[in-house]
């Protein structure tokens, strides 16, 4: 708008210059004439500058990235096979929904990720996959007090402490697909947007910190990383010379022996070392992959852990569920 004024301005002086010099006749002032000398003096224009904020960047590596929160980090859990070594407990449910005291295996395992701030679960169902549906759709009945009026097919629930704040996702895998297979299918679908992951089996308990773990998993660039556990031998170990027995030790530890503890972190990058393929099995090319290229992790854990293989062990822990304080569910 200034510069269309200072224009208008110029050629309106301009006009106002050729009008004299027509008048004058291109000749000097005649006597008694008065000469007339215009000086125009104009005003350089300055424009203006208009100072914004520069913006700060702040670099990441890639996996680097930060997480206030883990309540978004999907946890997939393998649900879906047939527990072939439980067989007296598991030809009639799977082996998640196995009793350990008055609740499901599973509800164990959830409790342990809920306890370090996970609430988004997706359950990757096969074999008997109604049995975990019909348990989580009537959740709050089986959890909870309850008032049922028959003549209205109406049911009201009664406040109880148990309660969760669980987003639960059950996505049906295949019948007779790998765990791999499970895997890729349900992080196609559930996935999402998010960086990170987890992965664990259905039959495992521990007191490990997975938010300790999560935060190794970030703070190291890698695709994925295993909890190592390194747990006691099932039988009595000897230690001999010649003929004599040196030491006796009944289950010990074997302390530079770890195994694999079957809860996971993966960056979503991993993905591609999976298959939708029906053998696809991840603790074999996947995992044996990921580690030759380097990109696999271990988090050494020495504290409590227990997986449910036989009718023994899920005795074990059900003495233990029933405790005042499960280690797996105990605030250290």
């Amino acid at each position: 708008m200034v510069v269309l004024i200072v224009i208008l301005i110029l050629i309106l002086i301009s006009v106002v210059i050729v009008i004299v010099i027509v008048i004058a006749g291109f000749s000097g002032p005649k006597k008694g004439e008065i000469k007339i000398k215009i000086k125009i003096k104009i005003k350089k224009w300055k424009v203006p500058t208009f100072n914004f904020p520069r913006p700060t960047f702040s670099p990441t590596l890639p996996g680097m990235s930060e997480v206030s929160s883990v309540d978004n980090i999907p946890v997939f859990i393998l649900c879906g096979g047939l527990g072939t070594r439980l067989k007296e407990e598991t030809e009639f449910r799977p082996k998640p929904m196995v009793p350990i005291g008055d609740q499901p295996i599973l509800w164990h395992i959830m409790n342990i990720y809920a306890r370090h701030g996970f609430k988004r679960f997706v359950l990757c169902l096969g074999f008997k996959a109604e049995c975990v549906i019909d348990y989580f759709r009537d959740f709050h009945l089986h959890n909870n007090d309850c008032t049922i009026k028959l003549g209205k097919n109406e049911v009201q629930v009664h406040e109880s402490q148990r309660n969760p704040d669980w987003e639960v996702t059950l996505a049906y895998t295949g019948l007779a697909n790998m765990t791999g297979s499970r895997i890729a299918q349900a992080t196609r679908k559930y996935l999402g947007s998010a960086q990170y992951f987890a992965v664990t089996y259905g039959d495992g308990l521990t007191d490990v910190d997975l938010r300790a773990q999560f935060d190794y998993h970030r703070s190291h660039p890698k695709l994925g990383t295993v909890l190592g556990v390194n747990p006691p031998s099932r039988f009595g170990e000897i230690k001999v010379e010649a003929d004599r027995v040196l030491e006796f030790a009944e289950k010990p530890e074997i302390e530079d022996h770890w195994i694999n503890g079957g809860y996971f972190f993966f960056h979503r990058d991993f993905l591609r070392y999976l298959s939708e393929e029906q053998n696809c099995v991840l603790e074999r090319e996947p995992l044996i992959r990921l580690a030759r290229d380097g990109q696999l992790n271990i988090f050494r854990h020495r504290g409590f852990w227990a997986c449910m293989d036989t009718q023994r062990d899920r005795e074990q822990l059900t003495h233990l569920a029933q405790s005042a304080n499960p280690p797996w569910l105990s605030s250290k």
